[in-house]
């Protein structure tokens, strides 16, 4: 039994197709919800960190001056 090209490229899209679903029953997972939910609200915890260091700096200098 040979494999042509043919079937080298349908092995491949089963595979390629079995990774996608995969990636997708992992991402909506009740499981990670939490996890995914903290990355996407990072960004914002790291803004107002950096803000509040900014002010702090601010109240520094005015207090200097």
């Amino acid at each position: 039994m040979t494999m042509d090209y043919g079937t080298l490229r349908g092995v491949i899209a089963l595979l390629i197709l079995a990774l996608f679903i995969i990636i997708v029953v992992w991402s909506f997972n009740k499981k990670r919800k939490n996890s995914f939910e903290e990355a996407a609200n990072s960004i914002f915890e790291e803004d107002s960190k950096v803000d509040r260091k900014e002010e702090k700096s601010k109240q520094e200098t005015n207090n200097n001056v």
